[in-house]
């Protein structure tokens, strides 16, 4: 699926995909693409990029999230992390779904050129494994202050097996409540 750019592997949790970038190279270096409408479109993308972020984070053992956008703020993202390594993160909250609360972690890294799809109705985090990593987060919808959630990084409800020990998390993200038994999830 989605041609020669890209090849693309499904997750256990419905709509979450692992893209590789595929290269395109010679003695020069390679070329991998980013994005492409088309092949975005076979993979479910259904709406035009409206940001790109660009994030760094210095130090490893560095957990980032886990943020989501409500809806009708609901965003699909495309995650590539272009320098160092992470254990990329996405949890489904999608109300009613089969994998509710389930969540998948992915190895991103400069050198496997790996990138989750991520659809509406994820929280997405993650923890870099290498200092001085760089994220490139392509966006269906922009950033609404008003209409961000997050889940706590650490709540044992979602219970993520972070793959090292946690050296930095912003006084923000400890500040997430842990879900409840009857917390609902998003209605998409």
């Amino acid at each position: 699926m989605a041609g020669n750019d890209f090849s693309v592997q499904a997750t256990a949790i419905d709509g979450l995909l692992v893209v590789d970038r595929l290269l395109k190279g010679d003695e020069r270096g390679y070329l991998s693409r980013v994005f492409s409408d088309d092949a975005f479109a076979a993979m479910g993308w259904s709406a035009p990029i409206v940001q790109i972020n660009h994030t760094l984070t210095k130090a490893a053992g560095t957990v980032r999230g886990l943020h989501f956008q409500y809806p009708p703020h609901a965003e699909d993202k495309f995650v590539s992390c272009m320098a160092g390594a992470v254990f990329d993160v996405a949890i489904d909250l999608r109300c009613g779904s089969p994998t509710f609360l389930q969540w998948h972690g992915q190895l991103l890294s400069a050198e496997n050129h790996l990138s989750l799809l991520i659809p509406k109705g994820f929280a997405h985090g993650f923890q870099t494994l290498t200092p001085n990593c760089e994220m490139m987060y392509l966006h269906s919808h922009r950033y609404v202050a008003e209409g961000e959630g997050a889940l706590h990084p650490l709540d044992p409800r979602i219970g993520i097996a972070w793959p090292e020990q946690i050296t930095m998390l912003s006084e923000r993200d400890r500040a997430h409540q842990f879900i409840d038994e009857g917390y609902p999830g998003l209605y998409l």
